[in-house]
C-alpha cells in the first residue's frame, strides 16, 4: 500500500482557509490579511471560510467546523487547506469527520502544526494521504532561512521529488513578534545557536531512514490507543522498513511531557520506529527533569536513536516534515540534515 500525495499546486489554484480549532481575534486580523496576501502573491486564489471567529477557544461549534473542513478537503477545486494556526480542542472534530469520504476523495494538501496535528496525523494514518507538518498560515510571511523551505515550497512538489533541508544552527530563544503592532513582520528572529542533540547512548556518525509520522505531544498523546492514533497499524500498512517518528512539546512542563511520552510508549505509539526526532522546545522544565531528561526517561529504553532540538515545533525556524514521506536523517560532527522523498 502506498502513500497518496496531493497534486502539486500551480499558480491559479485555490487554497482554503478555515480554523478547525481556534480562530483569529480581531486584534490580529491585520496579520491574517498580510498572510493571505503573501499566499496570493504566489499566484494562488485564497478562499476564506466562515469558521474563523477568534472570540472563544474554538472558531465555531464542532459540527460547523467539521462541515467546513470536510467541504474544503473534498472540493476538487481547492488544492490545499491552510488553517491560520492550531489552538485548543480540534479533537472534538474527529468523530464528526467522514473518514471514508476523505479516503475516497482526491488528496488535498493539509498544512500546519500544533493542535492541527490532532487532525493531520489521523488523516495520514487513516487514509494514507500525505500532510505537511510545517509553519501555519499566520507564520507564512516569515522568510525561511537558507537551507529550509516553507510549506508553500513543499506543496508545489511532484510525487517522486527528493529534497534535503539543512537547519541553520540558529533558533529563537524566547518570545514572539507582536503581530498586533507589527502585522507585517516577515523576518525571523534567530538569536540563539544550537545543533541537534543525541539523547540516546549512541555515538559516532548517524544515518537512519524511515517513513515520517508525528506531531505535537500534547495533542497526540490523547489519541494513542484509539483508531485515530494507530501508529502500529500505519507501520504495518505503509512502512515495512520502519518509521521516523517526530514529536514536539508545545508548552507542557517536563513532568507532564514525560508522563505523556510514557503513556504513548505503552500504547504502542513507537511501534516500528527506527528513530525518534524531538523538536526544540521552549516548554519549561519541572523541578526534577529537563525536557531532555523527560524524553530520556520515557523513551531511553526503546534502544533506537533519539535526536532532540530538531526544528519541527513551536520554536522558530520551521522545518516542514511530510507525514507519510520516506526520509533519511544524517547527523555527524559537520552535518545535520533530513532528506525527504514524496
Amino acid at each position: 500500500m502506498g502513500i497518496r500525495y496531493p497534486a502539486p499546486l500551480r499558480p491559479g489554484d485555490r487554497i482554503g482557509v478555515t480554523a478547525p480549532s481556534s480562530g483569529v481575534p480581531a486584534d490580529l486580523a491585520g496579520r491574517l490579511t498580510h498572510a493571505i496576501r503573501t499566499v496570493e502573491r504566489r499566484g494562488y486564489e485564497v478562499v476564506v471560510g466562515d469558521c474563523m471567529d477568534g472570540t472563544r477557544h474554538v472558531s465555531a461549534p464542532a459540527a460547523d467546523r467539521a462541515r467546513e473542513l470536510m467541504a474544503m478537503l473534498t472540493d476538487p477545486s481547492i488544492k490545499a487547506v491552510a488553517p491560520p494556526w492550531g489552538g485548543e480542542t480540534a479533537i472534538d472534530l474527529l468523530p464528526l469527520l467522514d473518514w471514508d469520504t476523505l479516503a475516497d476523495a482526491a488528496p488535498t494538501w493539509f498544512v500546519g502544526y500544533s493542535d492541527l496535528s490532532t487532525i493531520m496525523t489521523p488523516l495520514t494514518l487513516l487514509t494514507g494521504v500525505a500532510t505537511v507538518h510545517g509553519n501555519n498560515l499566520m507564520d507564512t510571511p516569515y522568510r525561511p532561512p537558507a537551507g529550509l523551505l516553507s510549506w508553500l515550497d513543499v506543496v508545489t512538489m511532484t510525487p517522486g521529488t527528493t529534497f534535503t533541508q539543512t537547519p541553520p544552527g540558529r533558533y529563537r530563544t524566547a518570545g514572539q513578534d507582536d503581530w498586533e503592532t507589527d502585522p507585517e513582520a516577515d523576518t525571523l528572529t534567530l538569536d540563539g545557536t544550537g545543533r541537534w542533540t543525541r539523547l540516546d547512548a549512541g555515538t559516532g556518525d548517524l544515518k537512519v531512514s524511515g517513513r515520517l509520522i508525528g506531531g505535537c505531544i500534547e495533542t497526540l498523546c490523547n489519541l494513542t490507543g484509539t483508531v485515530y492514533g494507530d501508529i502500529a497499524g500505519f507501520a504495518r500498512a505503509y512502512a515495512p522498513d520502519g518509521l521516523l517518528i517526530y514529536l514536539e512539546a508545545a508548552e507542557g512542563e517536563a513532568g507532564t511531557i514525560c508522563r505523556a511520552l510514557h503513556g504513548m510508549r505503552l500504547a504502542g505509539f513507537f511501534t516500528g520506529a527506527n528513530a525518534v526526532l524531538i523538536g526544540r522546545t521552549a516548554a519549561p522544565p519541572s523541578p526534577w527533569l529537563t525536557q531532555h531528561d523527560a524524553v530520556r526517561d520515557a523513551l531511553g529504553g526503546l534502544d533506537i536513536p533519539i535526536i532532540a532540538d530538531v526544528e519541527c515545533g513551536h520554536v522558530p525556524p520551521y522545518l516542514p516534515l511530510i507525514n507519510g514521506a520516506q526520509a533519511t536523517v544524517r547527523l555527524t560532527d559537520s552535518v545535520q540534515e533530513i532528506t525527504q522523498t514524496l
